[in-house]
């Protein structure tokens, strides 16, 4: 039995960069990881980078080769080569970086506890078993497969992750499911030319957002072609000699409907992998989803266990994984005093076509809550940048204290949002009042101005 300092299980974020950390402080650390797809964990695979890559390019395309579809299909085709190539390149890059570290070593193969101290890795030329007097899991989330009849059986039916393997544009995609992932494959297969339903249970698009921004990207889909059907829940699916049949009902008064597509996309969410853990046997606990419990510190409820990633629970954003090795590190070597709790306020951008970014709360959830509030719109064509690159779509929107004049809460629908929104994370983080953006010199012309006339409160 080989004998290590530390065991992670799964090569993510949070695990990559960790293995580096503990290396570098001389410690002896083995990763093992199940697939060696996948070294360097979903982002860099199959999630993050692969489909911003693919956005980037359907932006491209729409912009050139708008309503033709064979000009699209080659150009989606050859998108999906470049982004092969990409993902291949960092997969490799994640590799050799931890590979060629002296203090590390990696196990391609499926690792289980034997015991809370104890690993079992079932490598192709039989299995191996590992002790380590740390442990971290961070194995990631897989999708959740909804049960609907025909769906196991079908050639057309795909995950977020398998349907970037494919280089056949639809000129149909159907997408089930009411999260984030399905709005940004939907604008990214509209932008390279398909048509595209999207089929949700909720009676409300977007519940989580404020009804004037979920109105506001409502609009901007429908006008790139996507169709939205709210109250929908797939019963069957089958495939036929040109495609796929998918039969659904009205929930609110069960109607059945049929649709005929190319391909469909299953989008109902993403669960924690603990499968083949076998957690039992270290005594590691999980909660009513499958999550790993941990502390507010990450610890599991076994003192030397630690869970960290998508695998715990909670939003699943790859930044939130690096930060979770950030508090491990804080816990092992530091002064003890990060938590999950000390990281907020969060932002979080959906790659849409334009993008949309969040921070804090909405005026809905800030209402709820009693706060005193005042609001700020405002169209994205009012700034001045959106013009000039040709993309004025969308709306901003602030929520500030009118008590303390803290900032509370911005969105951003608009071009570059993903990289504006940071502006404001940092003055929140920072507890800055709302004139210090309101005030604050802006390079000209810039979507971030744009925040001086949004905070003129």
């Amino acid at each position: 039995m080989k004998q290590y300092d530390a065991i992670i299980i799964g090569f993510g974020k949070a695990g990559k960069v960790l293995a580096a950390e503990l290396s570098n402080r001389g410690w002896k650390v083995a990763i093992v990881e199940r697939s060696k797809t996948m070294y360097g964990g979903s982002c860099p695979n199959i999630a993050c980078i692969p489909t911003k890559a693919l956005i980037h390019e359907a932006d491209i395309s729409s912009l050139f080769f708008h309503e033709d579809y064979p000009k699209q299909a080659n150009m989606y085709k050859q998108a999906i080569s470049r982004k092969n190539k990409l993902t291949s390149f960092l997969r490799d890059s994640n590799y050799e970086k931890l590979s060629k570290r002296p203090n590390v070593t990696i196990y391609t193969g499926v690792g289980s506890f034997t015991s809370a101290n104890t690993i079992k890795v079932a490598l192709p030329d039989g299995d191996i078993e590992l002790q380590g007097k740390e442990i971290f899991i961070n194995t990631g989330s897989t999708p959740i497969i909804p049960a609907i009849d025909g769906i196991k059986q079908s050639q057309k039916v795909y995950t977020s992750a398998t349907m970037l393997e494919v280089d056949l544009l639809p000129k149909h995609l159907i997408i089930v499911g009411g999260g984030y992932i399905r709005l940004e494959f939907a604008s990214m297969y509209a932008g390279f030319g398909s048509k595209v339903t999207i089929l949700e249970g909720g009676n409300k698009f977007m519940p989580n957002e404020d009804r004037d921004i979920a109105n506001s990207v409502k609009d901007v889909m429908k006008r790139k072609g996507i169709e939205i059907r709210l109250n929908s829940r797939a019963q069957s699916i089958h495939d036929t000699n040109d495609g796929v049949t998918l039969t659904y009902s009205d929930v609110s008064d069960g109607t059945p409907y049929f649709i005929d597509g190319d391909a469909i996309l299953i989008a109902t969410g993403r669960k924690p992998m603990i499968k083949d853990l076998n957690l039992s046997a270290a005594g590691v606990t999980v909660d009513a989803h499958g999550a790993i419990t941990v502390s507010d510190q990450l610890r599991t409820n076994v003192p030397h266990i630690w869970a960290m990633g998508d695998v715990k629970g909670g939003a699943q954003f790859t930044y939130l994984s690096l930060d979770d090795f950030r508090i491990i590190r804080d816990q092992l070597f530091g002064d003890k005093k990060r938590d999950i709790g000390d990281r907020t306020p969060v932002p979080y951008a959906v790659f849409i076509d334009p993008p949309l970014a969040h921070i804090g709360l909405t005026e809905e959830e800030a209402l709820k809550r009693g706060y005193s509030i005042k609001v700020s719109r405002l169209p994205a064509t009012a700034v001045v940048r959106s013009r000039t690159l040709q993309q004025i779509d969308g709306m901003l929107k602030a929520i500030v204290n009118n008590h303390n004049g803290k900032i509370m809460g911005c969105t951003l629908f608009c071009v570059d949002a993903s990289e504006i929104i940071n502006i404001v994370a940092i003055a929140m983080k920072t507890g800055q009042h709302y004139t210090f953006l309101r005030d604050f010199i802006f390079t000209h012309p810039s979507m971030s101005e744009g925040l001086n006339e949004l905070f003129d409160v």
